[in-house]
């Protein structure tokens, strides 16, 4: 699977300041993630049940 081929998309509340944000990729069935200064370091991928634990584990914070 070529990660660099898929759609990345960061937030719309991100600002183009050049801050702190993530970007992610929708998979069949996982989420891709990585760190939109660098987008050709490392990336995770999640299965979805996992990414939305740690979607909600973010907004508790």
């Amino acid at each position: 699977m070529d990660l660099n081929a898929m759609t990345w998309r960061k937030s719309s509340r991100s600002g183009g300041n050049g801050g702190e944000c993530v970007e992610l990729a929708a998979m069949r069935g996982s989420v891709a993630v990585r760190d939109s200064k660098d987008p050709e370091g490392d990336r995770i991928l999640l299965d979805r049940a996992n990414f939305r634990r740690l979607a909600n584990a973010v907004k508790e914070l």
